[in-house]
């Protein structure tokens, strides 16, 4: 059936070339693209639907958690994802076939998100959001393990020049079924109990999560190299052997460091749009709503301007970036009977582009620049160390409540700026 969609899409001819794809697997390539974007489509509209920069904020306020633990939520997220990874990429080495570190996670995070719904369920205020923290953490080490299987596997089954459309094929699905169901939870749903709601949120995502396990597992992958495993801290020494001798690679660290500012702002502005404009659960609709069509619109265009370089298309992210934070500030200036949940959503939606297109330019990039045989503790270094300065923002929502909502939105534009001067230190791959 693969292989039939995949000359009904032309992509035959769009895959024609296989390098560095081995020719015994070259025939495979269309197939796996659809596998890998089909799974992509399920895991998308998941992490959509229990969000930790958009629905989770918005569900913690509704049952009373406090807005400190929001505010945890991406910092924790990017922690548990981040952090384990070189710990595992060693060991990954080790099995010639890679995909099942990514299908197997994809079960872990379903069952993480089914324990979320009932935390929601059974408990309230500052109780129910610390479960959901800790339960996003783990769910977030699944999702780390899941992170180095996937740009390996796509390294060995997707070909160079490609990779960017594959990431663009994966955001642009998920984006239109999230499209699909901010719709209906605007429209359909909003009359419904916010309880009833929620546990929609969760059990779908649940399921979905398990499709694109199932997908991922399908994929025809070539036995990879098994040699040069090592243990953790081997693996750690090595990493910090290449960061050494490698300038690029420290470049590329800092420079998506940095650029981290984009995810960790967006629990703010959910925030902020909630509190000027007073928006019960039916504003949560539009925000999804928004969320869909980011990734709908963007990311096919994300993904060949990645293709064509994705050194790019970081900086372009950036300045997107700076200029969506002046944006949100000056809607926070604007009066009160100006401040419509329909003006501020806009906002959301170009934060979210913006996050999609750093994600998939720093993916395309990491993945064509890494060699081969080291991409799994490239990825990996560079994952822990993003991890390590994540622990540090995990306290950055003081800054909101120490000095000003204001206050904190200039310094997501510094650390902007700063990633701009990184970013333009990088060679092209």
């Amino acid at each position: 059936m693969s292989k039939k969609l995949a000359a009904l899409l032309n992509l035959e001819v769009e895959l024609r070339s296989c390098e560095p794809i081995e020719e015994e697997y070259c025939k495979e390539v269309p197939g796996n693209f659809l596998k890998n974007a089909s799974s992509g489509f399920c895991s998308k509209l998941a992490e959509q639907l229990v969000s930790p920069g958009v629905t989770l904020p918005w569900i913690l306020s509704l049952v009373g958690s406090g807005t400190g633990l929001s505010g945890m939520l991406v910092p924790l997220k990017n922690l548990g994802s981040l952090l384990p990874q070189l710990m595992v990429s060693g060991s990954i080495r080790r099995f010639p076939r890679r995909k099942y570190f990514w299908a197997i996670p994809a079960f872990v995070q379903a069952v993480m998100v089914i324990l979320m719904g009932l935390s929601l369920m059974y408990l309230e205020g500052d109780k129910a959001g610390i479960a959901v923290v800790v339960l996003l953490l783990f769910f977030s080490m699944a999702s780390g393990v899941s992170s180095v299987a996937f740009k390996d596997v796509m390294g060995k089954t997707i070909p160079k020049g490609k990779r960017g459309r594959l990431l663009a094929w994966r955001a642009t699905g998920g984006g239109i079924l999230t499209l699909l169901f901010g719709l209906a939870l605007y429209f359909f749903l909003r009359s419904w109990e916010p309880m009833s709601i929620i546990l929609l949120l969760v059990g779908c995502a649940a399921a979905l999560w398990v499709l694109a396990g199932l997908f991922f597992a399908l994929i025809r992958e070539a036995p990879g190299a098994t040699d040069g495993g090592r243990t953790p801290l081997e693996e750690f020494r090595a990493g910090l052997q290449h960061l050494k001798t490698d300038g690029n690679l420290r470049n590329f660290v800092m420079a998506r460091a940095f650029l981290m500012a984009i995810p960790l702002a967006q629990p703010f502005f959910v925030i902020i749009g909630r509190e000027t404009t007073g928006a019960e659960l039916s504003g949560l609709g539009i925000f999804v709503i928004a969320s869909g069509l980011a990734a709908s619109v963007s990311s096919p265009f994300w993904g060949r301007f990645a293709d064509r370089s994705s050194r790019k298309l970081m900086m372009a992210i950036a300045v997107f970036g700076i200029i969506n934070c002046g944006l949100v500030l000056g809607f926070m200036y604007l009066s009160p009977a100006s401040q419509s949940l329909y003006l501020f959503a806009p906002l959301i939606l170009l934060n979210m582009m913006a996050h999609g297109g750093a994600r998939l330019s720093r993916k395309t990039y990491l993945t064509d620049f890494a060699p081969e045989k080291e991409r799994p503790l490239y990825i990996a270094l560079s994952n822990t160390f993003i991890g390590f300065f994540t622990l540090l923002t995990a306290g950055i929502g003081f800054i909101a409540e120490w000095f000003s909502k204001e206050v904190l939105l200039l310094f997501f534009v510094l650390m902007l700026l700063i990633s701009l001067f990184w970013i333009s230190r990088l060679r092209e791959v």
